[in-house]
């Protein structure tokens, strides 16, 4: 049976199993939508901004651990992705972005709604496809998939030309993939595995440092395995919240720029460091060259480009995180009482350098964030904007499962949050998921409250309201001479009339005392988002904080 190439693309998405696509019309992409009129098989979310459909599908991979797909026409429709799509490429999350491209002989002719996508993402996708014959729409998509889900994941753009999508064929499905240029390797080396196996069996002082790539492989049982089994402490990367339970007592929690005291101090005494699934960004080392000094480094990852990229490694091992701690677990044979004085030593700075926070009648955002762990018990998908409510977020929600944590790590992308709440309630209809905000993020897409008051999403919206930039009014306090330049934002709207004039319902909360009995209520609401605006201290930094250019031992903690 024939089917125009609209048509493929959609019989071709059903067979990798998607059943929601994010997305936003237009003249490039109206083949695909007259298919979709009367496709049954999939559900189509309409946002109200081809940012947000870029970032609900981000969103939904993170939560759900499959890869997320989005649709935008051409042009600016494109365009508009490209923050999304470069957002889910720093963080290796999975997602298929499906952009319309004008009509083949139109193709660089400057015609209307015409821009180059596939030379304009090429450096921030894992690969990208120009499909200008529809009988090409099977095997790419195959193909799109394959390579976003495997290896280090990331997104794939197809752009489709419009006669390709009207175009007629003989849909077949391929089953195999040729691909002979791309063979991830999954399965650890065995002479690097033993030889990681000896230096952890004779570390004294070591340290595990996790990262996003824990949970893409799977590998949170696997890891608790190892530090329990070794009797070595973990420290988690932002993107690796989750990998390791926070509430665990070997937990030394997130490390960093706005990492725990312990978890810095640690990783600057240990002797080994473990790093598994993670990339030794700068948030994370601070000043590279004092980074862990003492130490060893062992470098476990999937993606070889990331090996020796920042850090001189003493034994790197290429391979899927979950499948060599595998094999790591069966070669170790340890007598963890040996580390019984290393971690009386980490209890100690525990004990010393808690998270902290003033406590006192002024409504603090740290008191927010706890109380919203403590009425969810510790079970709700926690999304973040970007700034310090993100980082008090990452302090304050203990979180102690995979795939409970969705932020915006690499790029650290303002108007993240809420629309990748709304991907992470469609693919987890069941969860209740918050969207932990600032007033200045939460309007950078501020319209997708339409899209989830249409789809009676119940997300919970609590915004840190300060009438700042908070973060960026920060750094201007303690580096530049307190001179707030243009970071001053109390002339907001009222962000309680916004969401209900979209048909959501709002909170505003100004007192202490009001703050869990507001969350409750939201809790309650099972139909419509939920905005809480909770007025919070319009001063109140995030310690400790690593100030740029220093080791991260030499952090401000209050």
């Amino acid at each position: 049976m024939q089917i125009i190439g609209a048509e493929a693309l959609l019989e071709s998405l059903k067979k990798e199993g998607v059943d929601v696509l994010f997305g936003y019309p237009g003249g490039a992409v109206l083949p695909i939508y007259d298919a979709l009129y009367k496709e049954k098989g999939l559900r189509h979310i309409l946002t109200r901004h081809e940012q947000g459909a870029a970032h609900a599908a981000d969103g939904y991979a993170r939560a759900t651990g499959r890869v997320g797909v989005c649709l935008a026409t051409s042009g600016p429709g494109a365009t508009n992705l490209t923050t999304g799509i470069a957002t889910a490429y720093m963080d290796s999350i999975p997602m298929v972005a499906i952009t319309g491209q004008v009509a083949t002989p139109l193709i660089g002719r400057d015609s209307f709604q015409e821009a180059d996508i596939t030379g304009i993402t090429q450096p921030i996708t894992k690969h990208n496809y120009l499909v200008k014959e529809a009988s090409d729409i099977p095997r790419v998509v195959k193909e799109s998939f394959h390579i976003a889900r495997t290896g280090r994941p990331g997104p794939v753009v197809i752009d489709i030309a419009k006669d390709a999508q009207a175009n007629k064929i003989e849909f077949k499905y391929p089953d195999k993939i040729n691909l002979p240029g791309y063979r991830p390797i999954t399965q650890g080396h065995s002479r690097q595995i033993k030889a990681a196996a000896k230096m952890i069996s004779i570390a004294q002082k070591p340290v595990i440092y996790a990262g996003g790539g824990v949970i893409t492989s799977g590998a949170a049982k696997e890891l608790k395995e190892l530090a329990e089994k070794c009797g070595i402490p973990v420290t988690t990367t932002l993107m690796g919240l989750g990998g390791f339970p926070d509430s665990h007592p070997l937990a030394l929690h997130m490390l960093g720029m706005h990492g725990t005291a312990y978890a810095n101090y640690a990783t600057q005494e240990c002797d080994l460091l473990i790093a598994i699934g993670a990339r030794f960004d700068d948030r994370v080392t601070g000043h590279l060259p004092t980074f862990a000094p003492h130490a060893k480094h062992i470098h476990i990852d999937i993606d070889p480009a990331e090996i020796g990229k920042n850090i001189c490694v003493d034994v790197p091992i290429v391979g899927d995180a979950k499948l060599v701690i595998k094999d790591l677990l069966a070669r170790i044979s340890i007598n963890k009482a040996k580390h019984a004085a290393w971690l009386e030593q980490i209890k100690e700075w525990k004990q010393k350098f808690p998270l902290a926070y003033k406590k006192d009648k002024v409504l603090r955002p740290q008191y927010v964030v706890e109380m919203i762990y403590a009425v969810t018990d510790g079970d709700a998908i926690i999304c973040t904007e970007v700034g310090q409510n993100q980082m008090w977020a990452a302090q304050y929600c203990k979180v102690n499962k995979p795939r409970k944590w969705i932020s915006s790590g690499g790029l650290g992308t303002m108007g993240f949050g809420f629309p990748a709440a709304i991907g992470a309630q469609v693919g987890k209809p069941d969860a209740v998921v918050f969207d932990i905000a600032g007033d200045g993020s939460i309007q950078m897409n501020i319209q997708e409250m339409a899209t989830a008051v249409n789809n009676k999403l119940p997300i919970k919206i609590a915004v840190l309201d300060n009438g700042y930039l908070g973060m960026v009014r920060q750094w201007q306090e303690m580096l530049y001479g307190k001179r707030y330049s243009h970071t001053n934002i109390d002339n907001n709207p009222d962000l309680v009339k916004i969401a209900e004039a979209f048909g959501a319902a709002a909170i505003r909360v100004k007192k202490t005392e009001d703050v869990k009995k507001a969350l409750l209520e939201s809790l309650k609401i099972k139909d419509r988002p939920v905005l809480l605006d909770f007025i919070v201290c319009r001063e109140e930094n995030v310690f400790p904080f690593v100030p740029p250019g220093q080791a991260i031992n030499e952090m401000l903690i209050d």
